[in-house]
């Protein structure tokens, strides 16, 4: 299922991805929900741009859980695992050269995961699948290069 895109125009869907164009201002991006949400909320991954930022290729998770304050985020796909900058239920990778690396990983590989210890001492795993990311990614991407 893909996260409901308020004020955005689907361009694409592919697997469990979708490709939108939104703004003001102007930003596309890919975006999927998970296949599991181990802790319980709203969650989702997405690859955006915002070409006015100068921003292209950028990682942003949404948990489905707060996480403790000062724990680990870690994002992994088959054996790569990258250790995500996090704030109180998001996470981002933690410069340009992580953001190029997932995104890499995530054309090659079949499903996501991203683990953390939860703010109630519990850990959890958000699992997404890869099917469609990359047309996701590629549909998004050219759509801030268009128009």
């Amino acid at each position: 299922m893909i996260p409901l895109a308020l004020m955005a125009e689907l361009l694409t869907v592919r697997g469990d991805w979708g490709a939108f164009r939104g703004g003001p201002p102007k930003s596309c991006y890919a975006i999927a929900a998970p296949v599991r949400a181990g802790g319980g909320g709203r969650a989702f991954v997405s690859i955006g741009s915002w070409p006015r930022q100068g921003l292209r290729g950028q990682l942003h998770v949404r948990l489905s859980a707060p996480v403790a304050p000062g724990a680990r985020v870690t994002l992994s796909i088959g054996t790569r695992r990258f250790e995500l900058i996090a704030g109180a239920r998001d996470a981002w990778a933690s410069d340009a050269r992580a953001d190029a690396a997932i995104v890499t990983a995530m054309r090659a590989g079949r499903s996501l995961s991203v683990e953390a210890q939860g703010a109630s001492g519990r850990p959890f795993a958000d699992v997404y699948a890869l099917a469609g990311a990359a047309t996701a990614i590629d549909a998004a991407a050219l759509a801030c290069v268009a128009g």
